[in-house]
């Protein structure tokens, strides 16, 4: 089996191959599916067992059935890792040693390469009284601040950015503090978060009443929940989160609702899940199976679907008894549920195959039409397994009172009344960024293209770089079967040209035909005004979306990935200028000096930066680092020397700061003014970015608002951690590499 580009081949090769020592691994893709299959397969009798390895391998051949990362790296290897991507964690106790608990619980489902969200809900406000010990709380945005560094650690041990989702309850006292937490571009930066908005709030929002925040029974404060609101799309439209989760509609519609309660969301939101919940996911690549692309009788074969549909529920349900899981808790958990995250990848490039322009009416009746055939067969094979397995052991026959099988046709219903159901939940659309560039860069889930085609920089082994073209699987079918010809405008369509109401039209169509929910990301254009804006997070609401994410370039996470208008290709990091371009060093500079004084030195940090007048504006031009502590010598005088010369060539460098900030130290870091800081040199950062908001008098600029950025910012494209390139885009709620396939949710 071929791959269809060169970026495909390095993603198996750097993600997906199983390669140990010696010999021994995966020396082709078709050696890997061989893997996956034949470990899935074990969980079958052993005289069904090469029938099922067999009918298992035929849907992972040709990239139509793809299994979410953690199989495919893990399947068959015999590594200690879980083959489940997300969890939610445990109800967080109010009480210290309960919190650290659950820490030591969620960094060993990190360790093990499951992403972990948590409600922090239960966590009493800052400032509310500790009875016993005389103190008051720091509420629960100080016990995150914990989790964050604790991620970053144990992402230093590992291969893999950690994931988390960091929910709140919107009638929590410190709502207001979480709302703006992102706004400091180096916090919680390993988490995504999320709102938990009630039914209650909207109906206060609705009659423009006030809302109070309470715990424990107490209310801390009374708002206008037309304020809160505001607030949070405000810091949605400055920060591109917190996302929100319609936490009573979520378990109202929950097939599980007679034995569980749904506190929180996986890190990228498809899956919202009980205490200890699990989400197994995989997709099928509708790109595949379209016949006849591009002309009047191009249409999706239905039957290929549903007969990959009943596969995939087969394999997913398999996956549950062979996996390892980080916490007997959890597995416990899965195994009373069986619940799984059956969902669809590829959809953009299908409809465009069909001739359907995505948001488009044509294309909504589609997309419905396709996920209705996945759920019916999904329920169908369910079903049928349990008339072979059993059912999963939490099953009641009550569960078709829930809105979601009340919407099956009768004989499907039939069905499970006979037999019960094997699997508690089925389907769910979860990101799919790099298994979706692996399988061709087909289009993410059911994102529309984000980039029809862009150049990629490959560094050659002598060190220069050649570009290398990459297209979407689209694309490259079109040039296939046309050559040259231009491809029809009015169907390939990005997420450069769409408008949030294309967006909220698909996802609201796909949530219709969807157990748990879905990973979407609604990108907004930077020009929107925020009053255009203010409506989507309701709009998504009134159209019976679960939950909602967006993504507006802006100041403080930058901006990510953007395509040229004409060629659609992403834009080149900035180049430094030349050397002889750094401004000279006047004979005499002004500046300050600031005094850090770090825990574990005997002796205070000195930090002195020195500003030049450049056209008539403060510029810093040099730094200096002094201690007494020789320790800190030769790293002081490296870091400032660089430094220096970044502030000299200009333009923006506010990134010095955002990057220093976010070093941590594996010892652990301190509290610095009442704030935890991860390392010394991210409180260099932190002095840093003080210095760039001075407005020249020595004064701290007069900012709108005291989270904003600084005053000297611009808004670069956001650079890849991994190989640097300005190829960063956010979909579905991670952040993926075009460049070399990086991706992170959270």
């Amino acid at each position: 089996m071929a791959f269809d580009n060169p970026l495909a081949s390095e993603i198996w090769a750097s993600k997906y191959r199983f390669a140990p020592a010696g010999d021994a691994g995966d020396k082709s893709v078709e050696e890997t599916w061989t893997r996956i299959a034949t470990a899935v397969a074990e969980a079958e009798p052993p005289k069904l067992r090469k029938a099922w390895r067999e009918r298992f391998l035929s849907s992972l051949q040709d990239f139509q059935f793809l299994p979410a990362g953690r199989i495919i790296a893990g399947a068959g290897t015999a590594r200690s890792v879980t083959l489940f991507n997300c969890f939610v964690m445990g109800e967080i106790p109010d009480d210290l040693g309960g919190i650290f608990g659950h820490i030591q619980e969620a960094a060993r489902t990190l360790q093990q390469g499951g992403g972990v969200g948590m409600d922090f809900s239960t966590i009493r406000p800052a400032g509310a009284p500790v009875h016993g010990v005389g103190a008051d709380a720091s509420g629960p945005l100080s016990f995150m601040d914990v989790w964050d560094a604790m991620c970053r650690t144990i992402l230093s041990a590992g291969q893999r950015r950690g994931a988390m989702m960091g929910c709140l309850r919107i009638d929590h006292p410190d709502i207001e503090a979480f709302i703006d937490a992102k706004r400091d571009g180096a916090r919680l930066r390993n988490f995504n978060l999320s709102v938990l908005v009630t039914d209650a709030f909207l109906q206060a929002l609705s009659r423009d009443g006030d809302w109070p925040l309470t715990f424990g029974g107490t209310t801390f404060k009374v708002v206008r929940a037309a304020d809160l609101w505001r607030r949070l799309m405000q810091a949605t439209y400055d920060c591109a989160e917190p996302g929100v989760i319609f936490i009573d509609r979520v378990n109202e519609k929950n097939n599980l609702a007679y034995c569980e309660q749904i506190i929180a969301s996986n890190p990228c939101g498809e899956q919202m899940l009980p205490p200890y919940g699990a989400c197994l996911l995989g997709s099928i690549n509708l790109a595949r199976l379209v016949d006849a692309p591009f002309t009047p009788h191009a249409g999706l074969d239905e039957a290929r679907l549903a007969d990959l549909t009943r596969t995939a529920v087969r394999f997913l349900d398999n996956v549950i008894d062979i996996s390892r899981y980080p916490l007997e808790a959890q597995e416990l958990e899965a195994k009373a549920k069986r619940r799984i995250g059956l969902g669809v990848t590829g959809l953009a490039d299908a409809l465009i195959f069909c001739g359907a322009r995505y948001g488009a009416p044509e294309a909504v009746e589609l997309t419905r039409r396709w996920l209705a055939v996945i759920r019916r067969e999904a329920y169908r094979a369910s079903a049928e397994l349990a008339a072979e397995k059993g059912p999963f052991p939490l099953y009641d026959p009550q569960i078709l009172d829930r809105p979601n099988l009340q919407a099956l046709d009768e004989e499907t219903r039939g069905l499970i009344l006979r037999h019960g159901l094997r699997n508690g939940c089925l389907t769910s659309i979860a990101p799919t960024g790099t298994t979706s560039l692996l399988a061709g860069n087909v289009s993410s889930g059911i994102e529309p293209v984000f980039a029809i085609s862009y150049d990629r920089k490959i560094r050659q082994p002598d060190g220069s770089t050649q570009a290398e073209t990459v297209e979407d699987y689209a694309l490259a079918v079109w040039k296939r079967l046309h050559g040259s010809e231009p491809p029809p405008e009015d169907v390939f369509v990005s997420a450069q040209t769409l408008t949030p109401a294309d967006h909220l039209r698909m996802q609201a169509a796909a949530q219709e035909m969807i157990d748990s929910s879905i990973s979407k990301t609604v990108n907004c254009p930077e020009t929107i005004a925020f009053d255009d804006f203010a409506d989507v997070y309701l709009e998504g609401w009134r159209t019976g979306c679960k939950g909602l994410t967006t993504y507006r370039p802006n100041a403080v996470t930058g901006s990510v990935l953007s395509v040229a208008a004409e060629s659609e290709a992403p834009p080149q990091a900035p180049q430094p200028a030349a050397a002889d371009a750094l401004t000279p060093r006047p004979d005499r500079l002004e500046g300050a000096t600031y005094k850090l004084k770090w825990p574990e030195s005997a002796h205070a940090v000195y930090v002195t930066i020195n500003d030049a007048q450049v056209g008539g504006a403060r510029r810093p031009m040099e730094i200096f680092i002094n201690s007494k502590n020789m320790e800190h010598y030769a790293w002081t005088l490296g870091l400032t020397r660089m430094i220096s010369a970044v502030f000299r060539r200009g333009g923006d460098v506010s990134f010095v700061a955002e990057e220093l900030k976010a070093v941590f130290d594996p010892r652990g870091g301190a509290w610095l003014d009442g704030r935890y800081v991860p390392s010394l040199l991210a409180a260099i950062g932190g002095v840093i970015e003080r210095h760039l908001r001075l407005d020249g008098t020595g004064s701290e600029a007069a900012l709108e608002n005291a989270a904003s950025v600084p005053i000297m910012r611009a808004i670069p494209p956001s650079p890849c951690p991994q190989c640097g390139s300005a190829a960063l885009h956010r979909q579905e709620g991670c952040d993926t590499c075009s460049d070399c396939g990086y991706s992170k949710c959270g």
